[in-house]
């Protein structure tokens, strides 16, 4: 897909737009997941520019609040530094790699796992980060209860199946100071903090181009770790 292109469909996401080399990771990523959506089922989207729109800028304009990043990044939530890059970003449910790989193509400094059980899936995530030449990235090919626990200083949870059981599952892998970043319906975020109210969460960051599509930040605070 022409990386001008998909850069004028990112403008409502970003305040800012992505490099060159930026736009081109995007545009090789999109050309390998039509490929790959031929032979196994990675998104139900078939159209370029909707999967740009849906899935690549709901991951960016979520990374100007999660990831540093100067160029693209002005945004925060409070209690964020943009200038500290977390210990380590972790999408849980990766799936074809949304949020995680936008994520890491926007913050190439941080060091990021994508959490993936499905061995097809997970065959595409590693071919997309060896084509992108990305690099302080893995796929971990298993279930998030078998990730060590308070290792993330981010959690990203997007379109995954059993919304209510993964959330305290995800909440155990954010180490202390660690925030989960949830990419949801609107009328998703009252079970989300009922379901894990141990959580600071922050008020729910509407998604541009979007009726109702949400990010919903909870922080992992001092009373929770016992520090």
């Amino acid at each position: 897909m022409n990386p001008a292109r998909i850069c004028e469909l990112l403008a409502p996401f970003l305040p800012a737009p992505l490099t060159a080399s930026q736009l081109d990771q995007i545009s090789i990523y999109i050309d390998l997941l039509l490929r790959w959506n031929s032979r196994i089922n990675l998104t139900a989207i078939r159209d370029p520019e909707q999967i740009v729109t849906r899935h690549f800028g709901e991951s960016v304009f979520s990374a100007r609040y999660l990831l540093p990043n100067p160029d693209v990044a002005p945004d925060v939530l409070p209690g964020v530094n943009p200038a500290v890059p977390p210990a380590r970003a972790v999408d849980l449910g990766s799936g074809a790699g949304f949020p995680g790989l936008p994520l890491k193509i926007c913050s190439p400094q941080t060091s990021t796992t994508l959490i993936e059980s499905n061995h097809k899936k997970v065959a595409f995530l590693r071919e997309v980060i060896r084509s992108l030449t990305l690099t302080s990235i893995d796929v971990f090919p298993g279930h998030a209860q078998d990730f060590p626990s308070g290792s993330a200083g981010i959690v990203t949870v997007r379109a995954v199946e059993r919304f209510t059981s993964i959330l305290p599952i995800a909440t155990r892998l954010l180490a202390p100071g660690g925030r989960l970043a949830l990419l949801i319906g609107s009328s998703q975020v009252p079970e989300a903090r009922a379901t894990v109210p141990e959580l600071s969460w922050t008020a729910a960051v509407p998604i541009p181009r979007s009726e109702a599509r949400v990010l919903f930040v909870g922080a992992r605070t001092d009373s929770v770790t016992g520090t």
